[in-house]
């Protein structure tokens, strides 16, 4: 049975071979060296964590499988303002168009706007695209292990740490956790979403949590909206969260509402 990831990895490969059509691995590499520096992904995020408090990074997109539109019209560059100016630690921007409704040119627009550390997310399948983050202004991508074999997942890992960027690790069970490992980054991204099922469980975290050393950070993705949430799985050790959806179907407040998950605590 093909799943959605089935078949975003399906055109993933499809956009790889048209972007090599139009770019070479070398001239995506010059563009990166010269874009300007990297913003501290990792040290941003540790910079609120030592404080008690949670360092959130607050997701920008348009539409998702699961959820659908998610804020049609939206304007990404004022949100983006929102969670700046609410106490958001970095930001993540969907560029995948077809299931997302992202792009390079909203990545580029709020990088613009904004001074805090981006995570380009998207389905990396390919080094180029590494490369084509960086020229974009990326100072973090997304390896996604159940996308990715070790030796790709290394790969992509390499050359973005050859770029000076940070590297989030995405798991969802046991198995893809053990693979993490094994990898150098720090950032152990733990999804509550199965992207085979698109079904969202907050106990992934809990159940995985207790199995990541001490020397790893634990940034729990999705399903996750209000204070209790972030208390829920602060109990585990998460101090760091990716926080997409419910911020984004926010119509007022974002500002208040970044705040106050920042600043959940428990009892």
């Amino acid at each position: 049975m093909t799943t959605a990831l089935d078949h975003i990895i399906a055109y993933k490969h499809d956009e790889v071979a048209a972007l090599k059509r139009a770019e070479t691995l070398d001239s995506l590499t010059r563009r990166a060296e010269a874009a300007g520096p990297v913003r501290g992904f990792a040290a941003a995020m540790d910079r609120i964590a030592a404080t008690g408090e949670n360092a959130l990074i607050c997701e920008l997109k348009r539409k998702s499988p699961s959820a659908g539109e998610i804020l049609p019209g939206a304007d990404p560059v004022a949100i983006a303002g929102e969670y700046e100016a609410g106490g958001a630690a970095c930001l993540s921007v969907l560029t995948d168009g077809p299931s997302f409704g992202g792009s390079l040119a909203d990545f580029t627009a709020i990088r613009n706007a904004v001074s805090l550390p981006m995570l380009r997310k998207d389905f990396l399948v390919d080094p180029i695209q590494v490369a084509e983050a960086r020229a974009y202004g990326a100072d973090c991508i997304l390896v996604i292990l159940a996308a990715v074999d070790d030796s790709l997942a290394r790969e992509l890992s390499d050359c973005a740490t050859g770029f000076g960027m940070d590297v989030l690790v995405e798991t969802h069970d046991e198995s893809e956790l053990a693979r993490a490992l094994e990898l150098p980054s720090p950032l152990i991204g733990i999804n509550n979403r199965n992207l085979k099922r698109m079904i969202t469980d907050l106990a992934t975290t809990e159940r995985l949590a207790p199995l990541v050393p001490g020397d790893r950070h634990i940034i729990a993705e999705s399903g996750i909206s209000t204070p209790e949430h972030v208390q829920r799985l602060r109990n585990v050790g998460a101090r760091r969260f990716l926080i997409g959806e419910s911020l984004m179907k926010v119509n007022t407040g974002r500002e208040t509402a970044v705040t106050r998950l920042r600043r959940a605590r428990v009892d």
